[in-house]
Parts: C-alpha cells; sequence; structure tokens
C-alpha cells in the first residue's frame, strides 16, 4: 500500500479544489461533483514539511524574517542534483507565485502596449497577466506532429520579428505535459537572441518527471545568450505546497536582478511570509524520496487512465512526459466543448478543465488532475464514461 492511498479530505477547508467549484463552473450545488480540474494534488505533503512548519509554529515568533542562507543552499543542491544545473546563490529572488513572478518580470522589462509573445495552448496567465498589465499578446500557436503538440521555427521568427520585447516559455508545457529537448530549446535561444527578445521561461513542473523523461532548464542549454533568461521555479507544484506561496527567479544578469527588485519595490512587495521558506527547505532536503514514490503512483493512474478512456471510441490520450495532468483529445467525437462539459458536470458529475481556457488550440480536448488517490482516478474514470453513454 502506497502512503498516496490515503488522500486527506479537502472538502469544506476552503480548498479552491474542492469548495469553489460552483462559482468556477457557475453551479448551484456542487456536494456531488468530483473535481479533477485545478493543478492541485489530494496528498499530504512530505512529513517533513509537515514537522518542520509545526516547529516553526511553535515558537511563536512571527515577526519581520529575511531567507536563510541555508534556505537558499536547498535551492542549488536540490537544482545541482535533480537537474544538474549548477546555479550561483546571488542569482535566487523570490516572489510569492510563478504568476506573480510573471507580472513582476513583465512590468520591469516591458511598457505598456508593448508586444508579449506565447505559444499557445498554453498556461491561461500568459495570456491573462500580459494584457492585465496593457501589454499586447501575440501567440504562435504549437502544430500537432505525430500526436504531439511542436514548434513551428518558421512560424516562431515570424511572430518574433514584429518587434517582441519578450516570449514567455512553459518548460515543460502545460497543459500538454512536453519536456522540451535541447535541441528545441536552443533553437528558441537562438531565434530570441537574434531578434533581442527577453526569455521569460516557466519551469514550474521541471520535477515532475516520468517515464525516464529529462528536464533540461533552458538557461543551462543558453551558453553567451543566458543573460536574456529568467527562469521561474518552485518546489510548490512538486510538493503540493500552493497554499505556502513561495516561489523564485533565476537570473544570472545583475542589472536585470537590480530592475526586478526596484519593480518590487515599486509594487510594495517585501520578504516572504516566513513559513514559506521553511517549507521550501524542507521539501528540497527532505522530500526526495516521498518525490520518487510520488512519480511512481502518478504514473500508474496514467496508464490506468489512458487505458480505461481510450476504450471509447473517439478518445485518444497521449502520455505526458513531465505533469500530473493529462491531456485529453476527444475531437475524434466531434462533440461541441459546450456539450462535452455540460454532460461531464451533469451526467457525469465530473469536474475537468475545457481545453479552450488554453487558447483556442485547445478546442477538443480537456485537461484531466491524475494527483489523487486510485480509488478517486476509478471514479473520475467510471464518471468520464458514464457522462459519455
Amino acid at each position: 500500500m502506497s502512503i498516496f492511498d490515503n488522500t486527506i479530505h479537502r472538502r469544506h477547508s476552503n480548498s479552491v479544489k474542492w469548495d469553489a467549484i460552483e462559482k468556477v463552473y457557475g453551479l448551484k450545488d456542487a456536494s456531488e461533483i468530483l473535481p479533477m480540474w485545478v493543478a492541485d494534488m489530494d496528498f499530504a505533503p512530505p512529513t517533513a514539511v509537515s514537522q518542520a512548519l509545526q516547529e516553526h509554529a511553535k515558537n511563536a515568533v512571527l515577526g519581520y524574517s529575511f531567507i536563510g542562507e541555508q534556505a537558499l543552499q536547498s535551492i542549488i543542491d536540490w537544482q545541482n542534483t535533480r537537474h544538474d544545473w549548477h546555479i550561483e546563490k546571488e542569482s535566487i529572488l523570490f516572489s510569492n507565485g510563478v504568476v506573480s513572478a510573471l507580472a513582476t518580470i513583465i512590468k520591469a522589462f516591458t511598457k505598456p502596449e508593448d508586444k508579449v509573445l506565447i505559444s499557445s495552448p498554453v498556461y491561461p496567465p500568459f495570456f491573462n497577466i500580459p494584457k492585465s498589465n496593457g501589454r499586447e499578446v501575440v501567440s504562435c500557436p504549437l502544430v500537432e506532429k505525430n500526436g504531439t503538440f511542436v514548434y513551428d521555427f518558421e512560424a516562431f521568427e515570424q511572430a518574433l520579428a514584429q518587434n517582441i520585447k519578450a516570449y514567455i516559455l512553459c518548460n515543460p508545457h502545460n497543459p500538454g505535459g512536453y519536456v522540451w529537448d535541447e535541441a528545441t530549446l536552443k533553437e528558441i535561444v537562438r531565434l530570441c537572441a537574434k531578434y533581442d527578445v527577453l526569455i521569460i521561461s516557466d519551469e514550474i513542473h521541471s520535477d515532475l518527471m516520468l517515464g525516464g523523461a529529462v528536464h533540461t532548464p533552458i538557461a543551462k542549454v543558453a551558453g553567451d545568450e543566458i543573460n536574456r533568461i529568467i527562469t521561474c521555479m518552485a518546489p510548490t507544484k512538486t510538493f503540493n505546497l500552493a497554499g505556502i506561496q513561495i516561489s523564485y527567479m533565476i537570473v544570472t544578469d545583475k542589472k536585470k536582478r537590480a530592475q526586478l527588485e526596484a519593480s518590487n519595490m515599486a509594487c510594495g512587495q517585501g520578504s516572504l511570509n516566513s513559513f514559506a521558506p521553511i517549507a521550501m527547505q524542507a521539501a528540497y532536503t527532505e522530500g526526495s524520496a516521498w518525490l520518487e514514490e510520488l512519480l511512481v503512483y502518478i504514473s500508474k493512474n496514467m496508464e490506468y487512465v489512458i487505458a480505461e478512456l481510450e476504450q471509447v471510441s473517439g478518445i485518444r490520450i497521449e502520455k505526458p512526459q513531465g505533469t500530473y495532468l493529462l491531456w485529453i483529445d476527444y475531437r475524434e467525437m466531434e462533440i461541441d466543448e459546450k456539450v462535452m462539459m455540460q454532460r461531464l458536470l451533469e451526467i457525469g458529475q465530473l469536474a475537468l478543465e475545457p481545453g479552450t481556457k488554453y487558447g483556442e488550440e485547445g478546442r477538443g480536448l480537456l485537461r484531466m488532475n491524475v494527483a489523487c488517490s486510485f480509488e478517486t482516478v476509478k471514479d473520475g474514470v467510471a464518471r468520464f464514461k458514464r457522462a459519455l453513454l
């Protein structure tokens, strides 16, 4: 029996995943809906994290604090061990989350009406954050090849030539779970350098590698162009710590770090809450075994869902390389997205995410979160089938 068979009860705990379904999906009563939508696990974090937080709370002194040397070193050691990426302590800047980091970077290095490039289908804040800050979002969609999404670099270069100021990369890709290879990343760097474009790389899913996949930080292969890259990472997706609110940016260029710090000060953003670095340090120093068991568990969940749902005519699922989210393709069924969502919610009583949330290129796909117990996964599969029969 796995530790992940015993999921924590989250309904009525102010959980967005479990308790905000009525608001998100416009329902009057969601008490019977099974939530498999937002990227939030149903698992307790590593025991070491819980113990470290409890010990910190016992101190009962919660005044102003700063990020200690041990917490910084835990990041350096984690990246070195996990991704063979050697970073300097001075290059690390903190933020409350990767999305807030994206906003800080966009405000620091672009001006209103500047163009920001994305590759859809992609994580919704890539659209929303630049737009809400008065920037113009330009999308160069990924294209399908052999059942997966890939870059069309001819189109990508044409997009960059439109006076783009920044490109937001999703590495690994969300929602598809694609782990970009070194050749792809090097070509992104080459083209962005050619048009003098800043690269903002969201690598929050980088630790969730499945089936022998290997994550490559784009900064690691950037060579002389490393200073045009800002990498955003966090322990939150890896260890289910989103409520702690901590992320960090790897910024090798001293001038860019100063600009980001000035941008934070202008917004009144100070240090993190005192619990955040405690949780991160515990996770990074003592959470490896927990993570390895998690990845095996998630992989088995995915294999079950794929085997079961591909029995439904018109359903196709490519197992992802780096995430706990499945990207379910139902386009062959020729069912309208609104009709599909209605069936899932009303007949199956199952909450998944519609593909168009990630851009028009996601129409005909669904995102399913399988970071839950196997019993929950089986229930979700049964509900999905019931919705379509």
